[in-house]
């Protein structure tokens, strides 16, 4: 028996024999398959920026559109990230947003904290509101073993991202 915690040489094995039995006709390709709507997000907000962002929106849609309500609120937590950090190193005020000792950005909940504070743009009062909130329904997809997202909870969070009162 082999003992896969400690033998690398056999997980790398066990992987491409894996790899090589398959089917290639299912697979979906490697870069993803773009959603047939935009249950979530417009496509049309991030068209031409980065294509890092427009596949997490891609993501995020199909993700929707299939039902993985807990893929789709985890794809969005880390749009915010990804777009919180672009927003600071566009101001170029990326320091702001790094531990001073490693450099590495901080976790979510102090991005969006700087970001709610940071004097250098004007962010409104649904932004506000909805970003903890938002950050909170991906923090539970991503890490409460019990709570499984639901449609009903989605459609809640796209009504917080179009600036919709509940």
């Amino acid at each position: 028996m082999i003992d896969l915690r400690t033998d690398s040489q056999a997980i790398i094995t066990l992987v491409k024999g894996l790899a090589a039995a398959a089917p290639r006709d299912v697979l979906p390709p490697s870069e993803g398959t773009k959603p047939t709507g935009e249950h979530v997000l417009a496509f049309s907000h991030v068209r031409g920026t980065r294509i890092y962002i427009e596949r997490v929106v891609n993501q995020i849609n199909g993700c929707y559109e299939k039902g993985w309500f807990d893929g789709c609120a985890v794809m969005m937590r880390r749009l915010i990230e990804t777009l919180i950090i672009e927003c600071f190193e566009t101001a170029k005020i990326a320091d702001k947003i790094k531990d001073p000792r490693t450099g590495d950005f901080f976790y979510l909940k102090d991005l969006i904290d700087k970001a709610l504070q940071e004097p250098s743009w004007n962010l409104g009062r649904n932004t506000k509101q909805a970003l903890p909130k938002l950050k909170s329904v991906g923090d539970q997809s991503a890490h409460s073993r019990r709570y499984n997202g639901k449609r009903l909870r989605m459609a809640v969070w796209t009504r917080l991202k179009a600036g919709e009162h509940s």
